[in-house]
């Protein structure tokens, strides 16, 4: 008996590095959602934005990061999961999407998860409030759902384009 719960754990945690990927975990609200790792540029503490007219009210504003331009989105406004309340505790996940740097605002960051591709089920079909297209899958751990988000996918989004112009525009004057 004692041999058998000995082997047993050890089997289950070498199993997960054959194509294990690893996500990093944040809460917006009461869930937990994750994004791929390898996105992750840095994470920050919130700090005021430069508001932009005329855009989406998902698009929280921008911020001078190094002297980039970063537009910074609110997942928690983007999903359509209430107004968030910024505070100390607030933070920003830096993400490079195939060498744009976008922020994205949430309510906390947990940790980092590996998961084997045994462990990421398809997205079940929702009401229209999230849309499954942005939506990798639902990662499940022992003791935790966590849903996946495509981030690149919706950061590269037709609607998130509007506000890379948006905010190209008011950074580089156009010459005739």
């Amino acid at each position: 008996m004692t041999s058998e719960a000995m082997t047993a754990p050890a089997h289950h945690h070498a199993e997960p590095m054959h194509g294990a990927r690893e996500f990093l975990t944040f809460t917006l609200g009461d869930e937990e959602y994750a994004v791929d790792i390898l996105k992750v540029q840095e994470i920050r503490g919130y700090d005021p934005v430069t508001a932009i007219a005329n855009t989406p009210a998902f698009i929280k504003g921008v911020v001078n990061l190094r002297g980039a331009i970063v537009p910074i989105v609110d997942l928690r406004v983007k999903f359509h999961l209430g107004s968030a309340d910024y505070h100390e505790r607030t933070v920003v996940i830096v993400l490079n999407l195939s060498g744009r740097i976008v922020g994205a605002v949430v309510d906390g960051v947990s940790d980092v998860v590996s998961l084997s591709p045994d462990q990421i089920k398809p997205a079940p079909e929702f009401s229209n409030l999230l849309d499954t297209q942005y939506l990798m899958g639902l990662g499940t751990t022992e003791q935790r759902m966590l849903i996946l988000v495509d981030i690149e996918r919706l950061m590269t989004s037709k609607e998130m384009a509007l506000v890379d112009e948006s905010a190209l525009a008011r950074r580089a004057p156009v010459h005739h």
